[in-house]
This record gives C-alpha cells, structure tokens and sequence, in this order.
C-alpha cells in the first residue's frame, strides 16, 4: 500500500456513490473539505522542501472543469496513435525519475475525479456519434491505470461498461500488480490491460515506489489466464551503459511468463523530456543517471536521443521480439515517418495511417476473438 495519510473532498460530493466507496476504502485517514485549492497547493510548495514528493502521499477529491474524455495532444510533426485520454485521476502514487508528470502539473497532489457517470456518457456520446469508427481509451496519461485502482474502483464500472461496446476499448497501463479485482470481471475481451516494461537496473533506480519487473509480469499471466488482451509498452526506452543486455534479458523475461499470441500490441518510445523536467528530475533525484545520455533539442523542444541512438534501440528491440512472434503488432510512440521507415521499412506515414491499422489489429484480436 502507498504511503497515503491525508484526504481532503470537495464538499458538494462527499454524498455522491463513488466518493461513498473511496471513502470507505480510505477510512483510517484523516480527511477534511476542500477550501481554497490554491491556497492548499500554495501551502504545500511553500513548506515542503519536496512538494510533489509530500503530495503524493495526499488525496483531493474534487469535480473536474470540463471534458472528463480528450484527444492524446500528440506532438506536431510526429505520428500519435490516436488515443482517447480518460481522465479520473491526475498524479501517481509512484515516483518514477522521469515521469513527465513532475514537470506538467501544476498541482503536486493525488487527485482523483470520482464522477464516473459523465466519464460513460462522454463516452457513449463519441461511440454513438461515430458507429463506424474504432476507439482507443485509456486512464495512464495522468496517472496509473491500477495504482490505486482497488480503492478508487473505475475499472470495475468501466470494464463492464466497455464489454457492452461494437466499437471502443479500454486500456488500463500500470507499473502496479495489483490485478486481483480485474479477474472476476466479464471483460469479453474489450479490455486491455498493458504493463510498462524496463529493465530491473532501471525499475530499481528510478522508478521508486512501483512493482519490480517480475511482479508485473506475473500480474499479467494472472490476467492473461482470465483471457485479457495484453500490451506492453518499453517507454521510456534508457540508453545506458549495458542497456543492449538489460533489455534484451527483459524481453526474454517477458515471454517465459506471457504467451506472444495473447500480447495485441507492443509500444517503443525513446527518453524525451522538456528540458525544465530535466531540471526538475535531477533536483529531486540527483542520483539518477538516466538524463546522462546524449539528449538534443528536436523540433517540438523536447529533449531526445540522437536520432541514429533511437533507431538502434528500436530495430534490436524489434528484431529481440519478433524472435518469439514475428505478428507481433509493434508501433512507435511519438515518432517521425523518418524514424519508422529506418526502424521497420515501412511507415503509415500519418496519425490517421497509425489509427487504421489499429483498427484492423483490434477488429483480428478482439471481434474476431482471437
């Protein structure tokens, strides 16, 4: 369990269902109303030599101002998946070195936003207004799918929900094992749960307070067992010293545990930040390693590997897994064409090329029940 010893509710939900069970799954901490969240956040950064640190250990629970459901923003000038973003909480409870979320918000707690009603009906208005077209939704852009999932129980409403749909799914990403309350529940395959994936060495360093590499894994042979579509995503992939042997030793790993036939996509994303985030990261973790590599300004002023160190990367982590399937559906994350046509030979060459061959790889692995 997380270090959680604080919860503050915004008044006007403290009667609502959801709020209700997340209550009652935090009902040893000392909780208090929501006043002034500015002042709540000015507090903290101004007292605590590490806010997001002591954040991460306090709840607000609170309404959220405007569209629960948004498009992945992508970055110009690069292919994006097309994603659907759900967002039901903002920050982690882990602590990992890189995360972008240190740099991105501008509120350092635990936030969760318990009305999962106006999450199903955004969805159903997108599902409904487009019937011939296939979604891809996802709750780990803001925080972890399953970190806190066992108390703030969106997956069991969502996976359900989502069983009942022609034409979206649901993906839940984590570094968590926590799974047990996903197995009892009928999926119908239209839920993917996917595992973030590096090697120990850096799970160990800088991804602080998430589960080790093979208790992720033995969480989703647990799920895989119960027939959930699985995904893994190596992102960020870390050049470091000895990183050919860390990941290739990962991805055997992976497959002594999770049959290759069940796994419906794979994801690569080299380290990229905003230079402030590398400031940020290495004054909260100035042991940290992982900014060491030979990171450049790109065109989106993110920092990046060179472009000849990524391609590398990518094409032994490819040719390491299509060693155990060859279909294996294998994309980028936040790439440019450039980058796929060195990497695979090919590219598709736009986010709506991307988005339509997911949609021919789910329509093979889910509808058709592979």
């Amino acid at each position: 369990m997380f270090p959680i010893k604080q919860v503050y509710l915004e008044p006007s939900l403290e009667t609502h269902p959801s709020v209700q069970r997340i209550l009652q799954g935090l009902g040893h901490l000392p909780r208090a109303h929501i006043g002034n969240l500015n002042s709540l956040i000015d507090e903290l950064v101004s007292c605590q030599q590490d806010p997001w640190k002591e954040g991460k250990q306090i709840i607000l629970i609170r309404s959220y101002q405007g569209r629960l459901v948004k498009d992945c923003p992508g970055t110009r000038d690069h292919i994006c998946c097309g994603y659907k973003i759900i967002n039901v909480m903002s920050n982690c409870p882990m602590d990992c070195s890189y995360c972008i979320l240190q740099g991105y918000l501008n509120n350092p707690f635990l936030t969760l936003y318990p009305e999962f009603e106006k999450v199903f009906r955004e969805i159903e208005d997108i599902l409904e207004r487009h019937p011939h077209r296939f979604f891809r939704f996802g709750t780990g852009e803001l925080g972890d799918s399953l970190a806190l999932d066992g108390i703030v129980g969106f997956s069991s409403e969502a996976v359900p929900f989502f069983a009942s749909k022609k034409n979206g799914v649901l993906e839940l990403k984590t570094k968590a094992s926590g799974v047990d309350h996903l197995l009892t529940l009928d999926h119908k395959g239209r839920t993917v749960v996917s595992w973030s994936l590096n090697p120990s060495r850096i799970i160990e360093e800088d991804e602080h307070m998430a589960a080790q590499l093979g208790e992720r894994l033995r969480a989703a042979r647990l799920c895989q067992d119960v027939g959930y579509p699985l995904g893994f995503h190596f992102d960020p992939l870390i050049h470091y010293p000895g990183w050919e042997e860390g990941y290739r030793k990962t991805v055997d790993l992976l497959f002594e545990y999770i049959d290759p036939r069940r796994v419906i996509w794979i994801s690569f994303g080299g380290l990229r930040c905003s230079p402030s985030l590398k400031h940020v990261a290495q004054g909260r973790f100035p042991h940290t390693r992982i900014f060491s590599g030979e990171l450049i300004p790109g065109k989106d002023g993110k920092l990046r590997y060179v472009k000849p160190i990524r391609v590398e990367m990518y094409q032994k982590m490819v040719s390491w897994l299509q060693a155990y399937d060859k279909d294996l559906f294998i994309y980028l994350c936040m790439e440019r064409d450039d980058v796929w046509q060195e990497v695979f030979g090919w590219s598709p060459k736009t986010t709506g090329g991307l988005n339509k061959r997911f949609e021919e790889r789910i329509a093979h692995f889910v509808m058709e029940g592979k």
